[in-house]
């Protein structure tokens, strides 16, 4: 063998076995790797498990709603709607293009154009955008951003600025039995909970459990086939609660109280409207209020004062007076006595009628309607205070009524004394709650028969329309007989329709009216407040007299009226409005009987069931109401007022047929019927004045979304008349609030 080829092997050899050796240790790495990657499920700082996990696994949020709250007809109080939260981005790193700026590029200037929208500022703003974070949250700067700022802000194309898209709790109708519903708001990460009212007591209801869904891909995003690579777990969406109030009834109410605190400034209002015959409250609201939406006022007053606020009702406590008396045979209407004061054993101080010169020898009926604090002096003499006190406890005025709100209080019943035993009578030295007085009323109203106050109906849930709780109306008691019960109606019906009458004021045309006036005392720090208007002022008022549909109280507090006025003002602003407006509303009859009262025509009808329908099948008639279309669909939507409610000729039906429809032009429309297109249009209205609409600041044929904002302005002109009957009965209405000012 050649020199050469003996040269030629060694260096293949010696090739071959280089190359062996670097295969050799390419494949001890390889090998090395792989257990170390076993061993830590690590490379690179980065776990494997988990971007698999990421790469592979596809987890998703369900999200569930919270539980809406509804009035009796179904209409909307409070409800989960679409909200945006304001993010910034701040990473530098995140811009790929400089042309295209991923990441906040000018502090300044945005934090500048964002406080203009966003009316806050502007310092607040820019301290967040100079956070050293990669991104930041403005909190309540910009938490439940409403549509209409979310689209204002994106046509300014700030770069860096975007949104994260969520829910918040809307209440439709702002200024609403405010202290009832409560409200929920949304915690600093994002849960939202009940914080007052309601919302508050019935958080375990009303809460929603978000679900997931879990999935399997391979590496092109496609799902697995196999049921175990899927895990789904559903959204529990919170249960409705559905209350006895009625929105148009509390609306009413609403109305009629801030007329009263822009005419008489009170310190405090408040009101309730019950069914005697069931003890359904359908409305209840006080002053000062706040705004369910904003929270603006919420302040000056946290508490339902229907219910927790307790202090001496006045002479409407003599309701209650009387039926115990005419119940133990001690009461002659016709029996007389002498007014003006009364002494009492061993006690220098007498009982003094308001009129503390009395009206000489009257009649104990003249006496009720006078409000005589001596008749009831003498009434609680001759039955015995101890049989007057277990009438208070068989009226239920001993302990809270138990109504389905949070924080009711109870009474507090002074009998120590007998100056103090003869004084809870007429309604002195005890005091009581305002929900206790309706309660108690119910027997008055209800043919003997006591009714528990509640407000809510019933509990539903939405995923599987199960009912999980129905009230049903709940007798109490049965304090006195449905005789003695007919003949207090009949003495507190002349109360208002005697010429010597304390409640003369609170007459309504067409409907007898049974009621009690009264003027509290309001305890001082060096005995009771006196001088002019330093009193609650008050009435427990029930119509028809002769059978009672509505049971309503009505105190006022400290209002500022004129040296020539009396409480009857203020409490009949509220009073006869609401009582007027709602006995009508109900379609209940007036009086035939009741002498030189024109009997009123009857107007109602049910609105019929039109979602579905063709528009061209929907026409209003001469005698039934107005239907306005919104939108320019071919079919209804949703309406409002619901399917079977009962509804005044003439009076506006709104019926959506489309999406996102145009504002129609709402010049001359009440409150109510802006209400109504707000609730069906699920718009963030705002109200400004009282009245009727002079202006809206969406342009007439504009479309809108939900979200929207609203500002309607009222002002004290009439409405467009749109029937000879409705304006007849507007100038009906104004000719008797003329009166009553009178």
């Amino acid at each position: 063998m050649s020199t050469y080829n003996i040269v030629h092997k060694k260096r293949i050899h010696l090739g071959a076995a280089i190359l062996l050796g670097f295969f050799a240790l390419l494949f001890f790495l390889l090998i090395g790797r792989f257990f170390y990657l076993q061993a830590t499920g690590e490379a690179h700082g980065h776990n494997l498990s988990a971007e698999a996990s990421e790469r592979y696994n596809v987890d998703k949020t369900i999200d569930a709603t919270r539980g809406s709250i509804f009035d009796r007809s179904g209409d909307p109080i409070a409800e989960d709607t679409p909200s945006f939260n304001l993010v910034a981005v701040l990473d530098e790193a995140l811009t790929t293009d400089d042309k295209k700026p991923r990441h906040v590029v000018d502090p300044e200037d945005t934090a500048a154009k964002l406080a203009a929208v966003l009316e806050v500022n502007q310092n607040e703003i820019l301290e967040k955008l100079q956070l050293n974070r990669k991104q930041v949250e403005f909190g309540a700067l910009g938490r439940d951003l409403p549509l209409s700022v979310k689209k204002e802000i994106e046509d300014m194309k700030l770069p860096g600025i975007g949104f994260v898209e969520g829910s918040k709790r809307f209440y439709f109708n702002g200024k609403f039995s405010s202290h009832v519903v409560g409200f929920a708001r949304a915690n600093d990460d994002g849960v939202v909970s009940g914080v007052t009212g309601l919302e508050k007591m019935l958080e375990d209801e009303l809460k929603e459990q978000n679900g997931s869904l879990a999935v399997k891909t391979d590496n092109k995003g496609i799902k697995l086939s196999m049921d175990s690579d899927v895990s789904y777990v559903p959204a529990i969406n919170g249960k409705n609660v559905h209350l006895t109030l009625d929105k148009t009834i509390q609306t009413f109410l609403e109305e009629a109280m801030n007329n009263v605190v822009e005419e008489y400034e009170p310190e405090r209002i408040i009101a309730i409207v019950a069914d005697p015959k069931t003890g359904q409250i359908l409305a209840m609201g006080s002053r000062p209020t706040f705004d369910l939406n904003t929270r603006e006022g919420l302040t000056d007053n946290w508490n339902n004062d229907a219910i927790s606020y307790r202090y001496e009702p006045g002479s409407t406590m003599k309701i209650f007076s009387l039926a115990a008396a005419i119940e133990e045979g001690v009461y002659n209407g016709s029996e007389l006595y002498q007014s003006g004061s009364y002494s009492l054993p061993k006690d220098p101080i007498p009982v003094y009628d308001h009129n503390r010169s009395g009206w000489g020898t009257i009649s104990f009926d003249e006496g009720v309607q006078r409000s005589s604090n001596v008749a009831f002096a003498l009434l609680a003499d001759k039955m015995g205070t101890d049989t007057l006190l277990e009438y208070i406890h068989a009226f239920g005025m001993n302990e809270p009524t138990g109504i389905d709100l949070p924080d009711e209080t109870t009474s507090n019943i002074n009998y120590d004394y007998y100056r103090d035993r003869i004084s809870t009578a007429f309604g002195q030295g005890s005091a009581f709650t305002p929900i206790q007085q309706i309660q108690a009323a119910t027997a008055i109203a209800n043919d003997g028969k006591m009714m528990q106050p509640y407000v809510v109906d019933k509990i539903v849930d939405p995923n599987t329309n199960e009912v999980v709780l129905e009230n049903k109306p709940k007798q109490k008691g049965t304090p006195i007989s449905e005789k003695t019960a007919d003949k207090v109606l009949e003495v507190l019906e002349s109360v208002v329709s005697s010429e010597n009458g304390t409640g003369r004021p609170y007459s309504i045309e067409g409907y007898k009216v049974a009621a009690k006036t009264g003027t509290a005392q309001i305890p001082g720090p060096g005995g009771y407040l006196s001088g002019h208007g330093e009193y609650i002022y008050s009435i427990t008022g029930m119509a028809p007299a002769d059978d009672p549909e509505l049971l309503m109280y009505v105190a006022v507090e400290k209002p500022k009226i004129a040296q020539h006025e009396n409480g009857a003002g203020p409490v009949s602003g509220v009073f006869n409005s609401v009582m007027r407006r709602s006995l009508q509303y109900l379609s209940i009859q007036p009086d035939e009987n009741q002498q030189n009262t024109p009997k009123k025509k009857s107007v109602g009808m049910k609105v019929p069931n039109l979602v579905g329908k063709n528009i061209q099948d929907v026409s209003s008639g001469s005698n039934g109401p107005e239907y306005v279309m919104v939108g320019e669909g071919s079919k209804v939507l949703k309406q409002t007022p619901q399917p079977g409610r009962e509804v005044i000729k003439g009076e506006r039906v709104i019926l959506l047929t489309e999406k996102s429809p145009a504002l129609p032009d709402m010049t001359g429309w009440s409150l109510r019927d802006v209400r109504k297109i707000s609730n069906i249009l699920k718009l963030e209205t705002e109200i400004i004045g009282n009245g009727y609409v002079l202006n809206q600041n969406i342009i007439p044929g504009t479309p809108v979304e939900q979200g929207n904002n609203l500002v309607v302005e009222l002002g004290s002109n009439r409405p467009l008349p749109q029937t000879d009957e409705q304006e007849e009965e507007t100038e009906e209405t104004e000719s008797e609030e003329d009166s009553e000012d009178s």
